[in-house]
């Protein structure tokens, strides 16, 4: 319980002072756009990482030398709490928007630092507002922004992953962009397991070595969701023991 009051107070505290923080961000986005991008991405960063020191997660990181630091990609990795966002977002070594569901843009703070950081609201009810999301990515990526995406299609709880949508995939087919998929493991038992409850949970993140499609053979390039399906599948399998 004491660490759900911790989390809590401290997130009440940083929306709130975000409303001032989110004013000067205005300013300074009026003259420097890129400047106010990375701003809002460290501090973000910081307060997810505080988040997850009061949460107590015990985090091991698996593979971060695999992810390109010179140039976007796109993060593929399977959905399994709301925590995957906060210990993901925290290491990425260079502006990535996320693909989140419509529905956090009700909550006004939040939803505005998303947006500042190229995060993107998918409605999943809405097939043609989901291919313009899909398109906005591809622009994003072109202009050196990478995107994070759960192909899954939602927050899933069984060590079996559900089928991935293939047109989550469109982004790294049109603009050329390296896949790294993004495994976790155990995330669920800090929160969703034991809701409302916050407990001490050990997690397991992994990124893959990058995937380029212009590599893959013809069978791989067409069932490209498959494929990233199996190795993030065969990599929870495996990371179960270290949990």
């Amino acid at each position: 319980m004491i660490r759900l009051i911790f989390v809590f107070l401290f997130l009440f505290v940083f929306l709130f002072c975000s409303i001032f923080i989110q004013l000067a961000l205005c300013v300074v986005g009026k003259f420097n756009m890129e400047a106010k991008k990375s701003i809002s991405l460290k501090i973000v960063s910081w307060a997810f990482r505080c988040v997850a020191f009061l949460s107590g997660a015990k985090l091991t990181v698996i593979g971060e030398e695999n992810v390109p630091t010179d140039r976007p990609v796109l993060y593929v990795g399977n959905h399994r709490s709301y925590f995957d966002i906060v210990l993901s977002y925290s290491r990425v070594p260079r502006l990535t928007g996320y693909i989140a569901k419509k529905e956090i843009l009700k909550v006004p703070v939040l939803s505005q630092w998303m947006k500042n950081m190229d995060c993107l609201f998918l409605d999943r009810s809405d097939i043609r507002q989901g291919l313009e999301v899909i398109l906005s990515a591809i622009d994003k990526v072109k202009n050196g922004i990478s995107i994070t995406i759960y192909p899954e299609g939602t927050r899933n709880r069984s060590d079996e992953m559900l089928p991935f949508h293939k047109g989550s995939f469109k982004i790294a087919q049109k603009t050329g962009c390296p896949i790294v998929p993004m495994t976790i493991n155990n995330s669920n038992a800090i929160f969703e397991d034991h809701l409302p409850f916050i407990r001490r949970s050990k997690v397991v993140l992994e990124y893959g070595k990058p995937i380029y499609m212009n590599e893959l053979s013809p069978e791989d390039k067409k069932n490209i969701e498959t494929y990233c399906h199996n190795i993030i599948q065969e990599t929870y399998q495996k990371n179960k023991a270290l949990i």
